[in-house]
């Protein structure tokens, strides 16, 4: 399979949840997680992947996302490589946050992006 073929989606065509059957994977730097984050994602830095793999639920459906969409893509490819089905989520945490959806932090108060 061409490395180049991993799914994209638009924001609006995310679900509103995850936990039960999706999995947010946000790959972006701690400091960039710690100022604002979607809530229910889950956080594992780009770097961290490939020795943080067993965290990632194969059984769900894989979201991955980013700050604009290019790392989670990078991210995407390899977890594709390695036996996942991931979807890029195209725009990253600037289109989520741009769309209206919510963003905090981890105590629970509003976050950036």
């Amino acid at each position: 399979m061409d490395d180049s073929a991993v799914p994209q989606i638009q924001i609006d065509g995310l679900p509103t949840v995850f936990g039960d059957d999706a999995v947010l994977l946000d790959v972006r730097e701690d400091d960039e997680w710690q100022r604002g984050h979607a809530p229910d994602a889950q956080h594992i830095p780009m770097g961290d992947v490939p020795a943080r793999m067993a965290e990632i639920d194969a059984e769900k459906q894989l979201y991955v996302i980013c700050h604009a969409g290019g790392r989670s893509q990078r991210v995407a490819q390899y977890l594709q490589r390695n036996g996942y089905e991931p979807v890029n989520v195209d725009g990253g945490m600037l289109a989520w946050s741009q769309s209206g959806r919510a963003v905090v932090t981890d105590s629970g108060a509003a976050g950036t992006v």
